[in-house]
């Protein structure tokens, strides 16, 4: 299937059609968690946006190669180069292995993925487990004349690679301001120039984490561990890089500077990046008291939080703003997120309870027709799913209309609405539904049932007995089901 896919590339700051280095074959990395505390909803943006563009991909015809890694090691407390690594200070102060907390954090993160139905990625490499590979990459970089050492440091020289290159090409920023940022932070210590980033730090003697290497015992940069895993399994180039927009600098700033200097030119030919979520206007953070992890969400054991949100409805807010738009979290939000979903859910339960004709009206024809490639269009157009949901909406309304026999369709036409909404909902937007296993057939055998009841109903109120009206209502709800009156006619659904 061939899809004219536009994806914006960061680096170029424009739309560009997507074209893989090799036919039929995409090489994807994106920038995964580092495992020192519990997933929440700044993990769950870029999970979903780059499992969106991973189901899409290989819907359109590729095979994907998707490695996402995970930081277990060398992700420093104060910034990348400084301060007390993150997972080594908590499993001093919980009295464990670092790799039993990188482990038990790495399992939450794929149950928390896994209830919001993000599709595992191909390949998931450790930093710990490639230490052999971001040494190789140190040595490459300074025999290349772009790093140096400095009491069994080793670090990147910006200055020395800005005279050959461009640093700041990704982020836009000019040298100057960002050595003299980094200077307002720190003095320059050991190495020539503060903004100089960290290849591989020598290791403390309380430091838990070390590897011998050529300059010290000690251990890898954060920056180090993408680039390297990075070609160690989709080679010197590869297609797609991504992650949360947070990351484009310096971890992404510093990645493509280091592959510059190790192999002399780019690794990645299009970088994509995803919005922030911000809670109530301001950025999420522990220090902000505003910090709230999945389970509290999926539980609603949170002060900010009026109630539990399934993962479905998380999914769907997401989903419901352009990947590189900011999404602010709040109450009504997902509120208004979890209505959307169950408007979605609700009219694709309804279409076994259609009734078709010999032949669809015009109108309805014509929306059937255009619906998939109205959608296409806009996962073409840079993963537009606001776009998808809104054509989505459009078909709930169309189910509403048919079942209050307000309009026609035929048996093909059905099956073609019925096919496009379980496809670009179900696999492509990956949501799914929210009726058990086996509710569409229990909806199914009752829904002549239900709908002849309802039929009754109707007759009752076109002769204003609502005594009787509104006793059939209640009793079908005592049974089971939720009857809801809508501008567009009555529907049901099973109570879950």
């Amino acid at each position: 299937m061939t899809q004219n896919l536009l994806i914006y590339n960061t680096l170029t700051r424009k739309k560009e059609l997507f074209k893989p280095l090799v036919d039929g074959h995409v090489g994807m990395y994106v920038c995964g968690p580092t495992v020192y505390g519990d997933p929440h909803l700044g993990h769950a943006r870029p999970a979903i946006t780059f499992d969106i563009l991973f189901r899409y991909l290989q819907h359109i015809g590729y095979k994907v190669r998707y490695v996402r890694n995970i930081t277990d090691v060398g992700h420093l407390e104060h910034d990348a180069d400084e301060g007390d690594d993150k997972i080594e200070k908590k499993a001093r102060l919980e009295q464990l292995e670092p790799m039993e907390i990188a482990q038990y954090y790495t399992n939450r993160y794929h149950k928390a993925m896994e209830m919001l139905n993000t599709l595992p990625p191909s390949i998931e490499p450790h930093a710990t487990g490639h230490i052999i590979e971001q040494e190789q990459l140190v040595k490459e970089i300074l025999s290349n004349g772009y790093a140096y050492e400095s009491n069994g440091s080793v670090y990147f020289d910006i200055q020395a690679y800005n005279k050959d290159h461009h640093y700041g090409i990704l982020s836009g920023r000019n040298l100057t301001d960002i050595i003299n940022n980094s200077r307002e932070l720190a003095g320059v210590g050991e190495k020539k120039c503060q903004a100089d980033f960290a290849l591989w730090k020598k290791a403390t003697p309380e430091h838990i984490m070390r590897w011998p290497s050529p300059w010290s015992d000690g251990f890898p940069g954060w920056h180090c561990e993408c680039t390297a895993m990075g070609r160690k399994y989709l080679g010197k180039h590869f297609d797609i890089h991504g992650g949360g927009m947070d990351l484009i600098f310096p971890h992404h700033e510093c990645e493509i500077a280091q592959a510059v200097a190790a192999q002399g030119e780019p690794m990645v030919h299009y970088w994509m990046h995803n919005n922030m979520i911000t809670i109530n206007g301001q950025k999420m953070g522990k220090s902000l008291g505003n910090f709230i992890t999945l389970e509290q969400f999926f539980t609603g054991n949170h002060p900010s939080l009026d109630q539990a949100y399934t993962p479905m409805t998380i999914r769907f807010f997401i989903l419901s703003a352009h990947y590189r738009s900011p999404v602010d979290f709040s109450n009504d939000a997902l509120k208004a997120a979890q209505k959307g979903y169950e408007r979605l859910m609700d009219g694709i339960a309804n279409l076994e309870r259609i009734q078709t004709s010999k032949g669809s009206q015009p109108d309805t024809a014509k929306f059937v027709k255009e619906l998939r490639q109205r959608c296409y269009d806009a996962m073409n157009d840079d993963l537009q799913t606001p776009l998808v949901i809104s054509a989505l909406f459009e078909a709930c309304h169309l189910i509403n209309t048919l079942l209050d026999h307000k309009t026609k369709i035929s048996a093909d036409d059905l099956k073609e609405l019925s096919e496009t909404m379980k496809l670009f909902t179900f696999d492509i937007l990956g949501l799914k539904s929210n009726r058990g296993v086996n509710s569409p057939e229990r909806e199914k055998s009752y829904g002549k049932i239900v709908d002849l009841v309802l039929s009754m109903r109707q007759r009752a109120k076109a002769a204003k007995d609502w005594a009787t009206s509104d006793q059939i209502r209640d009793t079908l709800e005592q049974a089971g089901f939720i009857v809801q009156d809508t501008k567009d006619g009555v529907t049901w659904k099973l109570n879950k």
